[in-house]
């Protein structure tokens, strides 16, 4: 130990621990400067035409006008140079200039007479000969983002949100009714219900990401968020768990009933997020009609999601009120956020974002609840649990019926 002590000494030099670890940091430091004076030796000018690679992040239609946001997705800056739509070229302007810097973005506003309900083809062409296309299959003029506008969207997620959720709690007197060997069946029709709603997350986020810049991660972003989601629900496990066994007369403690049916309230909501941002992009896009079928056919499919909030709850001493309604609330009022970012500010790289933190919370709701539904035995997989996950499977694949686009 001596030896070893004293081997480390000589080593550090006596310097403190803060020294010892700048001393990598200034080193690295030291050579990209010196690589940048030297002009990047062995690189050489760069031959051959620009990488040109523009997404196009946001469509607004007003009357007579149409509005492209573009953002670059490549290294090299890109040049607008002409705008054609439905084969004839038309005047714009770029509010931004019609220069992009990497990773930076511009508005071109179109003038163009389009006509409500026709279809939209835009090409951009840039000065290097590339073509950005963007497409608009139903013209419609898209909602201004005022006060009354917001207003509509915070209703909206009420109706998808919190009213069928809450309603859907209703069915805890029903299930305090069955019988006790009931409760396995129960938490596995959550858990049915719950790996169902994270592989629809999952499959949303990575359409999403597709298309958004690859540039700030694309479909990584959507495994990003899942991973963020996840760890940090674990350690609000863990906090919580950690306090539970040092208090004293605590009760069930974190892994009792409540705390069940908060975490799944939690990534219900999270989930329900993503639901929200794809009804307010819907209406701010101007596709009025989807996003009315969306709001009637999210309202039905979210009925069944209460019923997995309150399944943890049917062997719990009678809930208040008060706590009912803060669970109905944290699983459905993420859906009028949603809406407000679709409708504001949507943008794909943030919206693959928001689907992986639904689906990382629900995993991690999966794995906290799943010891509960195991028999007297302790086996996962019995006849009522397998039943009771193909249920709850099937209960969100009928009603998602309603919301297929």
């Amino acid at each position: 130990m001596e030896a070893g002590a004293r081997a480390e000494r000589a080593l550090g030099g006596g310097l403190p621990a803060w020294a010892l670890g700048l001393i990598p940091l200034a080193l690295i430091a030291a050579a990209i400067g010196a690589f940048a004076l030297l002009g990047g030796p062995g690189l050489g000018e760069r031959t051959g035409p620009p990488v040109e690679e523009v997404a196009v992040e946001r469509t607004v239609l007003h009357p007579g006008e149409i509005e492209l946001t573009l953002r670059n997705d490549g290294p090299d800056p890109v040049e607008v140079a002409q705008v054609a739509v439905n084969d004839a070229y038309a005047p714009f302007a770029a509010a931004g200039g019609r220069e992009i810097a990497r990773l930076g973005s511009t508005t071109l506003r179109i003038d163009y007479p389009w006509v409500e309900g026709e279809s939209l083809e835009i090409f951009v062409l840039t000065s290097a000969g590339g073509t950005v296309e963007a497409s608009v299959p139903v013209a419609a003029e898209t909602p201004e983002d005022d006060l009354g506008f917001f207003g509509l969207m915070a209703l909206l997620g009420i109706y998808v949100g919190i009213i069928p959720v809450s309603l859907g709690m209703l069915w805890l007197p029903f299930l305090r009714r069955l019988g006790p060997g009931w409760m396995g069946a129960l938490i596995a029709f959550t858990v049915g219900l719950l790996a169902f709603l994270a592989i629809d997350a999952g499959l949303e986020g990575l359409e999403l990401a597709a298309t958004a810049p690859a540039a700030f991660g694309g479909t990584t972003l959507v495994f990003l968020g899942g991973l963020v989601a996840y760890l940090v629900l674990a350690g609000i496990d863990g906090y919580l768990s950690e306090r539970s066994r040092r208090a004293e007369g605590a009760g069930a403690g974190a892994s009792g009933a409540a705390y069940l049916a908060l975490l799944v309230a939690i990534g219900i909501g999270l989930h329900n997020l993503g639901e929200g941002l794809a009804i307010g992009s819907a209406y701010a896009s101007g596709a009025l009609a989807l996003g009315a079928f969306l709001v009637v056919g999210f309202a039905i499919h979210n009925t069944t999601e209460g019923l997995a909030i309150v399944a943890p709850l049917r062997d719990d001493a009678r809930p208040g009120f008060g706590r009912l309604l803060g669970l109905g609330l944290i699983a459905g009022a993420p859906a009028i956020l949603g809406a407000w970012i679709g409708a504001a500010a949507f943008d794909p790289s943030l919206g693959a974002f928001l689907f992986g933190l639904g689906v990382g919370a629900i995993a991690r709701v999966i794995v906290q609840i799943a010891p509960a539904m195991r028999d007297a035995e302790g086996h996962f997989l019995y006849p009522a649990s397998v039943a009771g996950m193909l249920a709850g499977i099937a209960a969100l694949y009928l009603t998602g019926l309603l919301v297929a686009v």
